[in-house]
């Protein structure tokens, strides 16, 4: 009787995976974010954003996640416009370039994919200069200051219905 319950299991999860594997999440981190868990550890932590990653994927096992990070702006452009008309969503810390970059500004806003502004930090309990976000009012949420527990919030908010 065990056998046939597998097998019954084994038939339903091949059928029914295609609903339950069709989001996609873009994950996009830019400059220095690549030393994560080397870099300032008292504001950004100990670990590594692969380590991060790997307990993201086993948390959310349907979800389809792929993954970039550049330090160089006109990357990180080209990336989310490659991506920006085909993923269910974009988890996006743009880091330092948050604050300086009109042109990442205008590809978010030209792509069709929502983007959620993430932060491993509090930007506004930093200094003045991280205080305001250009990308921010063409996102469609921001989420700050959770650690890298940011990043799952971020996914998060594409699972729940608007």
């Amino acid at each position: 009787m065990r056998k046939r319950c597998y097998i019954f299991s084994q038939i339903a999860h091949d059928k029914y995976t295609k609903y339950f594997t069709l989001m996609k999440i873009i994950i996009v981190n830019g400059p220095n974010l690549n030393l994560l868990g080397v870099r300032e550890k008292s504001i950004y932590g100990s670990s590594s954003f692969t380590n991060y990653y790997e307990t993201l994927i086993l948390r959310f096992p349907g979800i389809e996640f792929e993954f970039f990070q550049s330090n160089v702006e006109g990357e990180l452009i080209n990336y989310l416009q490659k991506v920006g008309f085909s993923a269910h969503g974009i988890v996006f810390n743009a880091g330092a370039y948050t604050h300086t970059s009109v042109a990442l500004r205008d590809a978010i806003a030209a792509i069709t994919t929502p983007v959620v502004e993430i932060h491993i930090s509090n930007i506004l309990t930093r200094e003045n200069f991280r205080h305001e976000s250009i990308i921010g009012p063409v996102c469609k949420g921001s989420i700050m200051g959770f650690g890298l527990d940011s990043y799952r919030l971020g996914v998060e908010s594409f699972l729940t219905p608007e």
